[in-house]
């Protein structure tokens, strides 16, 4: 995986808005660090949530897995200290750290990882990695530092699925209530606080002590932009992540902070919902992603700051491909599409929009490009709460999202995900492409997976995104570059 990176630096304005004085306040090294999300999580157990925010708190912080993911994409030892893979390719034999602890006291064994990985395949689609999970045909613990995993097919990213947040490992004694207050074996343990922030306080036991230099993180969640930079202007904020774009430009006078642009993983899209008429005909999807200006939504909503894509698939992706010629801006195919399916316009929709930047500044965009086709959209502002109970549960027309998780390409074989798309010829590539050892095979099934959603019109996808992060001067270890959404404050340190 290739990373892009970027480093910008712009001061910020001297003053803040104009009746809000700035605030006094010690050195950022004698207070926790303080980092700003928009949503705020409503469980902290990543086996068994959809939201990526839960992982953005907890995963390397207080929670690890197997392995870790780097910021070039490529998964490292962690809690194993490395792996072996069988001449076939079905069994990989990971080497655990000895000595491993959770917060509470309890060791880390291969039992115990049997026990959590167990635990994530009986959660099924619960857990973002069901796919993943339930190609593991076996768990083996055949010694105390030794887990052994039995697939049923091959799986070259297994290592670095390991690395993300679904796959932490969880304790029998303590996985009950990771959702509230998890017990991990990160160097961190988590409190929540009565004004609704999440604090981290460095653990004295963890394995690496010596290597954490940060004693005390914050995390605040401020879902309206102009809060967020109201907040960094007021120099309450030292990590502000995926700041809005369009207040870029309002940051120009300072020396206190710096921003971070880099690469993801993420996916921007109009999600639409097949079970719905007209929604489950292809052309009526083909005409939503005609319709829709991706490079106009690039330039107006994100700055410039993101790249077109025409499939669930990026640029940092293996075997990506471009495909946003498939279905092009072009509003006269559009309507046209809607005539051939015998739409009679105006069509009225509903857009869903989840409290974030680029969801609440884009959506008038997608509905002014929507109605100069005779689609008319009523944007639908939720809280992220309100998303998750409602249209991650099938209830919308169309809804503005970043899907964040990295090759989550297996969410289109699965009929009862929120977006209902249900196509066996779509399953049939992917059970060929994992099925499959032969490098050349399944790097053109891959091309064939993107191509296959491209062509059915699934999603309207509009960009990949590059990551902005606002970072106080002299703060380190904060990465540009994001395969995974999580913020590891043991590697951060003040200069």
């Amino acid at each position: 995986m290739i990373s892009r990176r970027t480093l910008i630096s712009l001061p910020f304005a001297a003053a803040a808005t104009a009746g809000v004085p700035l605030r006094a306040e010690a050195e950022p090294r004698d207070r926790p660090l303080v980092i700003c999300l928009s949503l705020r999580p409503e469980s902290l157990d990543p086996t068994s949530v959809a939201a990526a925010v839960v992982g953005e708190v907890v995963h390397g912080n207080v929670l690890e897995g197997l392995t870790r993911i780097e910021e070039d994409g490529q998964a490292a030892p962690l809690l194993a200290q490395g792996w072996d893979l069988s001449g076939d390719q079905l069994l990989y034999r990971f080497r655990l750290r000895p000595g491993v602890r959770f917060h509470d006291g309890a060791p880390l064994d291969a039992s115990v990882v049997a026990f959590s990985l167990e635990r994530a395949k009986s959660l099924g689609h619960a857990n973002k990695l069901a796919g993943t999970l339930a190609n593991i045909e076996a768990v083996r613990a055949p010694d105390a530092l030794t887990v052994e995993l039995v697939l049923r097919h091959a799986d070259p990213f297994l290592p670095f699925r390991l690395g993300e947040s679904p796959a932490v490992i969880l304790h029998p004694g303590s996985a009950g209530r990771a959702s509230q207050t998890p017990v991990g074996t990160g160097p961190y343990r988590l409190t929540r606080r009565p004004d609704g922030d999440i604090e981290l306080r460095r653990w004295d036991g963890f394995r690496d002590a010596g290597t954490i230099r940060i004693d005390a993180a914050a995390f605040r969640f401020i879902p309206d932009p102009e809060r967020q930079i109201q907040a960094v202007l007021d120099r309450r904020v030292d990590l502000l992540f995926r700041a809005a774009t369009t207040s870029i430009d309002r940051f120009d006078a300072s020396s206190d902070y710096e921003v971070l642009a880099g690469g993801s993983s993420g996916k921007g899209m109009v999600s639409i919902n097949h079970r719905r008429a007209p929604l489950g005909d292809v052309r009526v999807r083909r005409a939503l992603t005609h319709a829709i200006d991706r490079e106009a939504f690039i330039r107006e909503v994100l700055h410039g700051r993101g790249r077109a894509i025409g499939s669930h698939f990026v640029p940092t992706d293996p075997d990506y491909v471009n495909l946003t010629a498939v279905h092009p801006y072009d509003p006269d195919r559009a309507r046209a599409l809607l005539k051939e399916a015998g739409v009679r316009t105006p069509l009225a929709l509903d857009l869903t929009l989840p409290p974030t930047p680029y969801a609440l500044a884009g959506g008038p965009v997608i509905a002014r490009d929507l109605q100069a086709v005779g689609i008319q959209v009523r944007l639908v502002r939720v809280s992220w709460a309100e998303w998750l109970s409602g249209v991650f549960h099938g209830r919308f027309d169309l809804s503005l999202i970043l899907h964040v998780e990295p090759l989550d390409y297996d969410i289109y074989t699965r009929p009862d995900y929120y977006f209902g798309y249900d196509s066996p010829a779509f399953r049939a590539l992917v059970e060929q492409h994992a099925a499959s050892t032969n490098p050349r095979v399944r790097s053109r099934l891959f091309r064939q997976i993107q191509r296959h959603l491209a062509d059915d019109a699934v999603n309207a996808w509009i960009f990949s995104p590059e990551i902005i992060s606002v970072v106080r001067k002299g703060l380190n270890g904060v990465p540009m570059d994001y395969p995974v959404f999580a913020h590891d404050v043991g590697a951060m340190y003040w200069e």
